[in-house]
Formats: C-alpha cells, sequence, structure tokens
C-alpha cells in the first residue's frame, strides 16, 4: 500500500484557497474502479455465465423428464378405405397424455463437468488480473491528476512573483529608477504567466475527468484527491522481485488458468470416441367420447332384444327335446335405464378419464465408427488451442522477466534523478531569488529577472516531472510483480 506523506503541492504557495469539496483518497479511487467499471465488470459477468456453464453440465448427468398433453376432435363422418368404411358417425372428442424419461451418457458428457469448472477457473483468474490492471491504471491515472496540480500551483507561484516584479517595476519606473521598457517587459510576464496557470487549470480538470471516467462514475465538483506519496529509496532485490512476480502476478496466473481448461478441453475432445449409452422410460394414456352416443345406446337395446329371442327359441327346442326349459333366465335378459346409464358413463372419459398405455424400457448402446473426420478435428483443434495457450504462458513468463527488470532499473534511476532534480531546483530558486533582489536595487535589468525566472520554472517543472515518474514506476512495478511493496 502506498503511504500518505506531506503533499507536494503543499510545498509551494497557493493564491487562493481551494474550494472545499468531497475528498477522494487513492484506495477510495480503487473501490470505486473496482464496482463501477463497465470494462472490468464484463469480467464478472463472464464468471456468471461459466458458472452457469458448470452448473448445466452436471444437468446434463440427470435424466430429463418431459410431460405432454393434447386433445383432439374429429367430425362424425366415416373415411372409406379399399371400398371399406371405417370410422365413427359421431363427432369424437378424444385427448393424450405422457410422461417420458430419458437419460444420455457418452465421454463428452461426462468430461463436461471437468472443463466447465476449469472454465470457470480461469474466469475467475481473468477478474483478479482485471482488478489488478484496473488498479494499475487507477494509480497511474491518480498520480497523473496531483502532477498537474502541483504544476498548477507553480504556476500560481509565479504569477505571484511576476505580479510582484510588475509592482516593483512600475513603482522604480515613476521614480525614475528604471525605465518604461521594463514595465512593458513585466507586464507581458504577467500575461503570459496568466495563459499558462489557465492551460494548468484546464489541464487538471481534464485529467480528473478522465480519472472519473476509469472510476465509471460522475464526478462531484471541487473534488480534493488526498493521498500523499512519499519518496523513499526503493531497497528492492531483483531476484526477489522476479519470484514473486512468478507466483503473484494476475496475468500470467489467469494464462496458467486457460492452459489448464485447454489440456482439459483436449481430454474432453478424445472421449468422443467413447460409446454413448442412451436410457428411456414412459407411460402415457388416452380418453374418446362420442359427441352423441344414441346409436350405441340403440345398438345394446337392439343386441339384447336379439339375445332374449333367441333364449326363447333355445328355450322351445330345448322344452322340445324334453330337456329342463331355461325361460325364467330369459325372463331376466333386457335393455334397463341402469344399462343406458352405464353406456354413457363410460363414455364421458375426456378429457381426464384416460387408459393407461403400457409402459415402456428402452436401452441402446452407440459406438461411433467413423464420421468424416470430424471427432479427428475436435481433437487436433483442442490440442492445436493447448499448445497455443502454453506459448502464451511461455511469452508472458519471458515479458515479465523483462517488464520487472527494466521496471526496477528505471525505478532506481528515477529515484537518483528526483535527488538531482531537487538539487536542481534549489539551485534555481536561489538564483532567482538573487536576480529579484539585483532588480529590487537597480543592479541588473528586467531580463535578468525573466531568465532567472524562467530557469526556475524548467528546473521545478522537472523536479515535478522525476518526483511522479518515480511514482508511477513504482506503480509499474507493483503491477508487474502483482502485489503492493510498500
Amino acid at each position: 500500500m502506498l503511504v500518505a506523506t506531506a503533499s507536494l503541492a503543499a510545498q509551494v504557495p497557493q493564491t487562493q484557497a481551494p474550494q472545499a469539496g468531497p475528498v477522494l483518497t487513492l484506495e477510495e479511487a480503487v473501490r470505486l474502479a473496482t464496482r463501477n467499471n463497465p470494462i472490468h465488470q464484463q469480467t464478472h459477468t463472464a464468471r456468471a455465465r461459466a458458472g452457469s456453464t458448470l452448473r448445466s453440465s452436471y444437468g446434463a448427468l440427470l435424466p430429463s423428464v418431459s410431460t405432454s398433453f393434447g386433445s383432439q376432435y374429429r367430425e362424425g363422418r366415416p373415411q372409406f378405405f379399399a371400398g371399406q368404411q371405417f370410422g365413427s358417425a359421431s363427432d369424437v372428442m378424444s385427448s393424450f397424455a405422457d410422461v417420458s424419461i430419458d437419460l444420455r451418457l457418452n465421454g463428452t458428457a461426462l468430461m463436461a463437468p471437468r472443463a466447465s469448472r476449469a472454465a470457470l477457473e480461469a474466469a475467475e483468474a481473468d477478474i483478479t488480473n482485471s482488478e489488478q490492471a484496473l488498479r494499475s491504471t487507477v494509480i497511474q491515472q491518480y498520480l497523473t491528476v496531483l502532477q498537474s496540480q502541483s504544476r498548477a500551483v507553480m504556476q500560481e507561484t509565479l504569477l505571484v512573483s511576476t505580479q510582484a516584479q510588475l509592482q516593483l517595476a512600475s513603482a522604480r519606473a515613476q521614480v525614475g529608477a528604471a525605465n518604461q521598457l521594463d514595465v512593458r517587459r513585466a507586464e507581458v510576464a504577467v500575461g503570459q504567466q496568466q495563459v499558462a496557470l489557465l492551460v494548468a487549470r484546464n489541464q487538471v480538470e481534464v485529467d480528473k475527468l478522465t480519472l472519473f471516467q476509469q472510476l465509471g462514475v460522475a464526478q462531484p465538483p471541487n473534488v480534493q484527491l488526498t493521498t500523499q506519496f512519499p519518496v523513499t529509496a526503493p531497497n528492492l532485490e531483483l531476484q526477489s522481485l522476479l519470484d514473486m512476480a512468478r507466483r503473484a502476478n494476475p496475468l500470467l496466473n489467469a494464462l496458467r488458468s486457460r492452459e489448464r481448461s485447454a489440456d482439459v478441453n483436449v481430454t474432453q475432445a478424445r472421449s468422443i470416441y467413447l460409446p454413448s449409452l442412451s436410457l428411456s422410460t414412459g407411460v402415457g394414456g388416452f380418453s374418446q367420447q362420442l359427441k352423441d352416443i344414441d346409436g350405441q345406446i340403440a345398438s345394446a337395446q337392439f343386441q339384447a332384444i336379439q339375445s332374449r329371442s333367441s333364449c326363447f327359441s333355445m328355450d322351445s327346442l330345448r322344452r322340445g327335446a324334453g330337456l329342463p326349459g331355461i325361460g325364467a333366465a330369459c325372463q331376466n335378459i333386457s335393455f334397463t335405464p341402469a344399462d343406458e346409464q352405464r353406456i354413457r358413463s363410460a363414455n364421458e372419459t375426456f378429457p381426464f378419464d384416460m387408459t393407461r398405455n403400457p409402459i415402456t424400457f428402452q436401452a441402446m448402446l452407440t459406438l461411433p465408427l467413423f464420421d468424416g473426420f470430424r471427432r479427428e478435428d475436435q481433437v487436433q483443434q483442442a490440442t492445436a488451442s493447448r499448445r497455443d495457450a502454453q506459448y502464451r504462458v511461455r511469452e508472458q513468463e519471458l515479458r515479465l522477466t523483462q517488464e520487472v527488470t527494466s521496471a526496477h532499473i528505471t525505478l532506481t534511476t528515477a529515484y537518483r534523478a528526483v535527488q538531482l532534480q531537487e538539487e536542481n531546483a534549489r539551485t534555481a530558486r536561489i538564483a532567482l531569488a538573487l536576480a529579484e533582489e539585483r532588480f529590487r536595487l537597480g543592479a541588473t535589468s528586467f531580463i535578468e529577472v525573466t531568465q532567472a525566472r524562467s530557469d526556475f520554472e524548467r528546473a521545478e517543472s522537472d523536479r515535478i516531472t522525476a518526483i511522479y515518474e518515480f511514482h508511477k514506476g513504482f506503480a509499474r512495478l507493483e503491477s508487474a510483480v502483482g502485489r503492493t511493496l510498500r
């Protein structure tokens, strides 16, 4: 974590106190970006998709259950086939329903949970990498805003100085100790410094807008950035940083996760050579109801009359042959209202009083033999993807070594540059003070003051640049290593 210290902006006076506004620390900025940055949020949606895929891959190992229900209406008109009449003369209403259970297992389905879990782990690694990259970007822009603010403060200080020199030149001209040329030069210097201050303040606002764009939230008015950064000697050992980066760098870990996922995909692709097992069962039923059953009732009545007549005929034959008669039994043969009601009740089955069909069970084992080399192509594609993932890991390892080493060297150089620029700025500040004092005493012209102020502005600007380049270099080193270093 970067430690706060005295603000660089406070090292030089300001012409006006900043307006009160909300405070934004570096860690608050990082938290806002993590919650709101749209690009980073896409990694979370990718993880949600990977989690859903994992759940569905486990679900593929469970049997699928489906049910259906339907009904049908057929007009009571007979159909003819080969001269024969088929169908009912009455309108017919029918319904049907069934429940089926199917289970299909193969090598691809059995390997799918492992492949989906590897993809989920890779998505989680992508989130960690995105968080680290976003943190690095926010730190860099946060430092850029502070750097712009420091430059604006420097321009404010120079404006105060040029205004004081203009007042001095005007006072000296009034008493005849200076000419109007010095006054005009001082007026030009004030005007130029006002333009420089205007540009510097505008750059601060532009850099703030860029920062809040990265945070993914609207910029509040007069926001104040309060995190402060020390300039301390970077006592970091290179080999230790390289070992740490190989373990903690989020991009390298994300690529390693992708490599593991690609390796599982190769195993899954090869599993398509295994046989597939299919199991299924189901049960159903149907109902059929005639809209007009008077014909069935009349037919039942006619059959009852025929049976009664046949029974009496048989009774006469038995009596003629000297056998016992069955007339009493024939008297019991009749079509009663109860029989009619029973026929009507048996017809009233639509739509839910169904007759069950037989339960069926089926098992099938399928072994693929030849599919036009599509399986071989899938295996080859998965193998090539795994090889590409391995190359990307190796590429990142090499790049990581270069980035950490160069960032370490650059940070050491930047620290030495800060020390030199601090000394240069002190010397230029003393030279400016001497030139202003000489001008006040009339020992030199305003040109020498202008030159001294220009030298001081350049030295102070270089000092500010060196300080923030040091901090940005430290942030780049932390980004390459994958963790904070102070």
